[in-house]
């Protein structure tokens, strides 16, 4: 989704239309003949039920969107979905939306943080109902969630944040969730938290973390501490890269898979990119960030939390985006200034 998405105006049929009480037999009669009830691997996902199946309205069918309906509607839950591409919408607005939920509803928010949410928001504190829930699962900032949560109160409506992470592999293998928000309206939710979540003990992929706004600010510190891991792993390959003794760097990366304490899920994807193009060839070094690192260092600084492996991590993204840093020109002509060396210039 562009920064730019907003949700299309519901529509007047949409608005106020309730459809009939169905019972949870019908609710999963109903997923059923729409394609949308449980997946052949069935067993294991009907061991981690929580008793009912679920229904759910899901706004932002992007990469992650997208992926997460799957995996929900594989555990035998209905997902009715809303985008603003007509290729995978089911509804054509939020209207249409709301009136398909049967209440007290709950829908969960999967779209860029600030503008496109903070719309979507506003517009369904306007369409549901008091009772009804809400999901941030975005990268939302923190603080955002407060007046999120807010808006909704106002209307009686409930409000939980999620930070969700697992990216494309997320369907297949579970995202880790970290939510924010009442009690009571995060065991509410639990069916799905469920269905998302990888299998195994659940605290093993899951977690509320706090009041609102915990669940992105986990989701924020998290992101930092992945910009470190990866800082390192790039410092390690480009040292590794840069010595006469050795002659498979490659190599050394995928002997750390399995025994060392370096091992990780990100050291298996970066053994897979190396697989794929072992000199990495035609990879532009330009490294753009998201914003959860800046959020997150700003809070170190409000904190006074000392991240320095984060702060470098940070910076060396915004390196990655020069072609002849400033900095280092300045740093250049100065050793030529005072100590006579060797400035070299560009042609």
């Amino acid at each position: 989704m562009s920064s730019g998405w907003a949700p299309r105006p519901a529509q007047v049929r949409g608005c106020g239309q309730r459809p009939p009480q169905l019972t949870v037999a019908g609710r999963a009669r109903s997923a059923q003949a729409r394609g949308h009830g449980p997946a052949s691997d069935g067993p294991a996902w009907q061991a981690r039920r929580q008793g009912e199946d679920m229904q759910l309205g899901l706004i932002g069918l992007g990469k992650m969107g997208l992926n997460m309906a799957e995996r929900i509607r594989a555990a035998g839950h209905e997902v009715i979905g809303y985008d603003r591409n007509p290729a995978v919408t089911d509804v054509a607005d939020l209207g249409e939306l709301v009136s398909r939920l049967v209440a007290p509803r709950t829908i969960w928010v999967m779209l860029p943080a600030g503008e496109p949410t903070r719309a979507t928001i506003a517009s369904l504190a306007q369409l549901l109902d008091p009772g009804d829930l809400v999901i941030d699962g975005g990268n939302s900032p923190y603080r955002d969630a407060a007046p999120h949560a807010d808006v909704l109160a106002a209307r009686g409506i409930h409000f939980c944040d999620c930070g969700v992470s697992g990216g494309v592999w997320g369907r297949t293998n579970g995202y880790g969730l970290m939510v924010g928000g009442d009690a009571a309206d995060v065991r509410r939710a639990l069916p799905i938290f469920d269905a998302l979540r990888p299998e195994g003990p659940r605290e093993e992929g899951f977690v509320h973390a706090g009041g609102t706004g915990a669940g992105h600010y986990a989701k924020m510190v998290h992101n930092a501490v992945e910009y470190g891991l990866m800082h390192a792993y790039g410092e390690g390959w480009e040292l590794l890269k840069a010595s006469e003794v050795i002659d498979d760097p490659a190599g050394c990366f995928k002997a750390w898979m399995r025994g060392t304490v370096v091992r990780s899920w990100l050291l298996d994807l970066l053994v897979k990119a190396l697989d794929d193009d072992p000199e990495l060839s035609g990879v532009d070094q330009y490294t753009p960030d998201s914003g959860e690192g800046r959020w997150a260092l700003q809070e170190a600084v409000g904190h006074a939390v000392p991240t320095p492996v984060l702060a470098a991590a940070l910076f060396a993204r915004f390196a990655s985006r020069q072609e002849n840093s400033p900095a280092m020109q300045l740093v250049s002509a100065l050793r030529g200034q005072f100590g006579g060396h060797e400035v070299r210039h560009t042609e």
